[in-house]
């Protein structure tokens, strides 16, 4: 189909500012019937190949290669990207370069299976140079070698001269996401800033020569996806070929602003003016330092979307990327004279400019500055030191004559020092050293950073059973192009007809019963598993066969497919039977209040503990549930209490519990809490507490809940806890689970009353009083056992015998610890100046030994600790101590005696030798 052409369309005459860019992209291709999709996160969950998101068609992976139908066959989207690993690393040249970011917007129009070649390319002509002004003659254009096609289109119907359309290899026009995957020739346009910005010399300066001339500047690239690339190199037509384009906001911006550097377009220029401010700079000493302003600009916005996309700083993975730019930053604002926490001021300037295009740094302001201040003042800690150490390595290196950081000491820095191996890199870099990453990464081993090279690993064409059946049905006209029509708002009973039975991994007519089956029907009632949610179980019953099968779980293995999991229990069950599916009601209105308590909890603890308290986790169950949170030190007994308090005052006050369906961009802009690294559609469901006009809280959320708080009818908490450095978690039960919790509670402190006759109110003065009585008795019963085992000593002093001149008791002393051995071996002492004395007891079913010998036998020779050690042996053990006391310890207590034995010939062989 070709492009349609858009007739009415804005001219700007004026310097753009980026957001009236990303606006005009937007509007523009809206109007061209483009769906305009929202940003997917920065975090990659869907693709485990992928740290971050890294361009746009990221989120349409499975649509080009037809594992997902979508409602539409055009998009446009403003993406959120990351490049700051493996293939797609741009750190390093973050500061010196002009145009290198680690976080930056991709501008993408996309068609899957709708127009081609000719359509990508007659959009982004006419956005360029009609909506945007460009003059046509200042746009080059590159095309694969052999792509004919798209070189006729350039020249024919688009009219550009022909030494305005050039013919480039595979290394810069054919586009790969990795070494696997969807894949295709391209056209880049190019924005010529004229000969005046040649930084190459060469007298033929062009494109062609792909030498990074600060003169060409390539800002779109034109994707045609037409291939997938398997693990042998060999390319195979998609099933659905189109087109992938990107569209670099800080380049187009930089050409309408009329700058060849990036950070002097608006993007940055107000984060800048942050920190010349903040520092009390000239404009001279900006422009003289400018490399750590640049650095600091782009990791902070980093670190702001990273932040609002649900990322911690950590050791690992994500978190381990946003620790890193915090304090990457955190080093160059050193050096331009930070010396307290800056960060959240910078990042402020761009929530101020950029949450109106995205929403949720707005919404996530009070963590982002929360999290940057944190690890600001975390790092400064440990700065010093770590720097010290480093200082100390290069010059022992240099004395070695040797310029490579070894991997295992690079990372001891990162381990022990929080010196992020980046930072080690770049002060070593400007003192010519270099460090070894690959032995860093292996020395890092479980902590190693994730590949983030794209290989599409996971998204292999090979179609998988799942995928084959919803396309069979679907080509079948059995489902609609949207797949399983799914109800769990509705009726806990539905009737649909049964449209493929799988067991033991392949289709099957029938099943039995005893059979573990996974059963497709038409529409279904049932809950997925989704934002915290478990899903629902029930039944799923034949009639006309009585064959019934227990639904134990769901799964939704690809879009638009929902497959119940579980064992037919009785009949026989037949493909294309018509079915009933009930849900187990009772299970899943406790779900309900718990999830709708999950709100109240997270509104209260956000009102107790501060707005920097996020979601970031949870489980709803019909038990219980479960809540992960953003906050940075445990709650007290007393904070607990009080929240509580207030989710049961909440509840009492049955407020009304309202859904409603809204514009996804619209509910968060009124204030709609949305969940970290969710991803959601144009239309977005909205969960309302209170009076809808002014409302308790506001969340998105496609959970079930309960109409009124009311029903939920009880909140407690069980737990809280840490889960990982700045994030707390929260245990509790609501409804029926609350009622049997605190009736098996009360059912004992009745029976304890009752046991003590006494009235409940006497109950805590009473137990004061029986813990004081007994430990006054255990001190009495101390006492007594102490006379006792005294009493018993003294009467072993009489066996002390005489070996070789040294007077000797070795003993076993019933009924006595480690302690009160050590408290004889010193009545020993007193009523005999001079000898040694080996006790032996057995406490808690283990041998204990000790030894004590006086300081004139200690000076010839006889050496508690040998003693003890060498006796020790016997029992199984071993110790050791002090020439004048040790303690020893064993396995065997049945050869205590044994060993108290062996006492004597052990101080004969000290005092002989």
């Amino acid at each position: 189909m070709p492009a349609t052409r858009v007739k009415s369309f804005t001219r700007y005459q004026i310097i753009m500012k980026s957001n009236q860019i990303r606006k005009a992209f937007l509007d523009y291709f809206e109007k061209a019937g483009h769906e305009i999709v929202a940003s997917a996160p920065l975090p990659q969950k869907d693709n485990p190949t992928l740290l971050f998101t890294n361009a746009g068609m990221n989120q349409f992976a499975d649509v080009f290669l037809g594992k997902e139908k979508r409602s539409y066959v055009r998009a446009a989207t403003a993406q959120k990207c990351m490049r700051v690993q493996g293939k797609h690393n741009d750190l390093e040249n973050v500061g010196p370069s002009p145009r290198h970011h680690t976080f930056f917007e991709m501008l993408g129009n996309f068609s899957f299976g709708d127009y081609f070649k000719e359509g990508a390319i007659r959009y982004g002509y006419e956005f360029l140079t009609e909506v945007c002004g460009i003059p046509a003659e200042k746009l080059y254009f590159t095309v694969h070698t052999d792509d004919d096609e798209a070189y006729q289109i350039w020249l024919e119907k688009m009219g550009a001269p022909a030494d305005h359309i050039l013919r480039m290899g595979d290394k810069t026009n054919f586009w790969m996401m990795g070494d696997i995957g969807p894949c295709g020739p391209t056209s880049e346009i190019h924005y010529d800033w004229g000969p005046e910005h040649c930084t190459c010399g060469e007298p033929d300066c062009s494109v062609l020569l792909d030498n990074d001339c600060g003169r060409w500047l390539e800002m779109w690239n034109l994707v045609f996806m037409q291939f997938n690339q398997d693990e042998t190199g060999s390319r195979t037509p998609l099933p659905r070929p189109g087109v992938d384009t990107g569209l670099g906001l800080e380049r187009i911006t930089s050409v309408l602003q009329k700058t060849p550097i990036n950070y002097e377009t608006d993007l940055f220029t107000p984060a800048m003016d942050v920190v010349q401010e903040l520092l009390h700079h000239s404009d001279a000493e900006r422009e003289t330092q400018f490399v750590p302003y640049r650095v600091i600009a782009d990791h902070v916005r980093a670190a702001t979307f990273l932040i609002a996309d649900g990322v911690r700083p950590g050791n690992d993975g994500a978190d381990y990327v946003l620790r890193m730019v915090i304090r990457r930053a955190g080093k160059f604002g050193r050096e331009l004279g930070f010396e307290r926490p800056f960060m959240a001021y910078v990042a402020q300037a761009y929530i101020d400019s950029m949450s109106q295009a995205y929403p949720e740094i707005a919404m996530h302001a009070d963590l982002i500055r929360h999290t940057l201040t944190q690890e600001e003042e975390r790092f400064s800690r440990t700065l010093e030191t770590a720097l010290i150490q480093l200082d100390r390595l290069l010059e022992s290196l240099r004395q070695e004559e040797n310029t490579r950081i070894p991997g295992d000491v690079a990372f001891q820095l990162y381990a022990t020092h929080g010196l992020p191996l980046e930072i080690t890199r770049d002060i070593a870099g400007g003192q010519g050293f270099s460090v070894d990453e690959r032995g860093f990464r292996e020395a890092r081993e479980a902590h190693a950073l994730a590949s983030g090279e794209g290989k599409f690993k996971g998204y292999e064409t090979g179609e998988t059973v799942y995928a084959t059946l919803l396309k069979d049905l679907v080509d079948e006209g059995r489902l609609p192009l949207s797949g399983v029509v799914q109800e769990p708002y509705g009726p806990p009973r539905l009737e649909a007809p049964i449209l493929a039975i799988l067991r033991d991994g392949g289709r099957t007519d029938t099943a039995k019963t005893g059979d573990e089956v996974e059963i497709v029907t038409g529409a279904t009632p049932f809950y997925v598993e989704s934002g915290g949610q478990i899903s629902d179980i029930g039944s799923i019953t034949v009639a006309a066969t009585g064959g019934q099968i227990l639904v134990e779980s769901m799964h939704r293995p690809v879009e638009g497919l929902i497959v119940h999991r579980g064992r037919v229990v009785q009949g026989e069950i037949r493909l294309d039977s018509q079915a009933i599916l009930r849900i187990d009601d009772d299970r899943r209105a406790d779900i309900r209040r718990n999830h709708t308590a999950t709100h109240v909890l997270h509104e209260e603890l956000r009102r107790h503990l501060g707005k920097h308290v996020t979601q970031a986790g949870s489980l709803v169950a019909p038990d219980r549930l479960r809540f992960d949170f953003t906050h940075d030190a445990p709650l007290s007994e007393g904070q607990l209490v009080e929240i509580e308090q207030s989710i049961n005052e909440v509840i009492l006050a049955n407020f009304p519990v309202t859904i409603a369906y809204m514009d996804q961009r619209e509910a968060i802009q009124k204030g709609a809490m949305a969940l970290f690294g969710e991803k959601y559609g144009s239309t977005v469901r909205t969960v309302k507490i209170g009076a809808p006009e002014k409302p308790y809280s506001f969340e998105l959320c496609g959970g079930l809940h309960v109409r009124e708080t009311g029903e939920i009818n009880l909140f407690h908490f069980i737990s809280e806890g840490s889960v990982s450095a700045g994030v707390r978690r929260i245990e509790a039960i609501t409804g029926r689970a609350a009622h049997a919790f605190f009736a098996a509670r009360l059912a004992i402190l009745n029976r304890v009353v009752d046991r003590l006759n006494i009235p409940v109110e006497e109950l805590e003065s009473r137990v004061d009083q029986l813990l004081s009585e007994n430990k006054a008795l255990q001190k009495e019963v101390d006492r007594l056992k102490r006379g006792a085992l005294i009493g018993r000593f003294d009467d072993l002093l009489q066996e002390i015998q005489e070996i070789d001149g040294v007077p000797l008791l070795a003993a076993v002393v019933d009924g006595a610890d480690a302690d009160a051995l050590r408290e004889l071996t010193d009545r020993f002492r007193g009523k005999n100046k001079s000898g040694v004395a080996v006790l032996g007891s057995v406490h808690d079913g283990r041998p204990i030994l000790v030894a004590m010998v006086t300081d004139d036998w200690v000076v010839k020779g006889i050496h508690a600790g040998n003693i003890v050690r060498e006796a020790a042996k016997i029992v199984g053990g071993g110790g050791g101590g002090r020439p004048n006391l040790a303690q020893a310890g064993g396995r065997d207590a049945g050869k205590l005696p044994e060993a108290l034995a062996a006492v004597p010939d052990l101080v004969r062989a000290m005092i002989q030798s």
